[in-house]
């Protein structure tokens, strides 16, 4: 089967449907599948739930989506840096299920390993326990996490090869990997894609056998959710 697409849009062709449950690698704006996020947007699809990390910032990433209004719920671990995904959801407009980052991750991974629950002691006592199942372990209480399985898994890789098999750099390895696994169908975006056999077994952290499309990422400035500067010292003025 042909994995490499012409677009990003032929990429998600027939993929996208209203109500669709859509899992997005990426950390803030770093190693977001920008060029997927754009194609979802321009799909016009609407009411849905949005898998990831955070959702970017206003304006860039998947705040595109908030500000579409195409998102009804959003699973996510952290929201700050959206000023509108924050007005939304405290005008009710929005849903969010907040889940601490390192449970999102667990229960990404655990979609793609084919678990369907695992319990863990993070956030029990809290109001991310609330209504779950509980159960004591050598006396500790956990909380039980449901996987989560998204029916598109779109992520942002730095080198692929045709047949899907993926790398990542530095921050871009945070979600990706998992959300990759987590996806029914998963469609890879790549700065850099290469012939079979190009890329070294030992590099490969999404084995092709997880992607089923495939596009080339355009060129574009790598956004930074906040660029802080200091005043340099020790320097001698003429």
């Amino acid at each position: 089967m042909k994995k490499l697409q012409a677009s990003a849009a032929t990429a998600l062709e027939g993929a996208l449907q209203d109500g669709i449950t859509l899992a997005v690698g990426g950390f803030g704006l770093s190693g977001i599948p920008a060029d997927l996020i754009e194609a979802v947007r321009d799909s016009g699809v609407r009411d849905l739930t949005v898998v990831s990390n955070n959702m970017g910032v206003d304006g860039k990433g998947l705040g595109i989506l908030i500000e579409a209004g195409q998102v009804r719920k959003v699973v996510a671990s952290y929201v700050g840096e959206n000023k509108l995904f924050a007005e939304q959801y405290l005008a009710g407009k929005l849903e969010v299920e907040f889940t601490p980052q390192g449970t999102l991750a667990e229960r990404l991974r655990a979609g793609g390993a084919g678990i369907p629950a695992f319990y863990t002691k993070t956030g029990v006592g809290t109001l991310v326990a609330e209504g779950k199942p509980h159960e004591v372990f050598d006396g500790e209480t956990y909380v039980r996490e449901r996987a989560i399985v998204a029916d598109v898994a779109l992520v942002h890789a730095h080198t692929a090869d045709t047949d899907g098999n993926l790398t990542y750099r530095y921050t871009a390895r945070n979600f990706n990997p998992i959300v990759a696994t987590a996806g029914i169908l998963t469609v890879a975006e790549a700065e850099v894609i290469v012939a079979p056999g190009e890329l070294d077994p030992n590099h490969i952290a999404t084995p092709g056998v997880f992607v089923q499309r495939l596009v080339q990422a355009t060129e574009r400035i790598k956004d930074i959710e906040q660029r802080t500067v200091r005043q340099r010292t020790g320097l001698v003025s003429a």
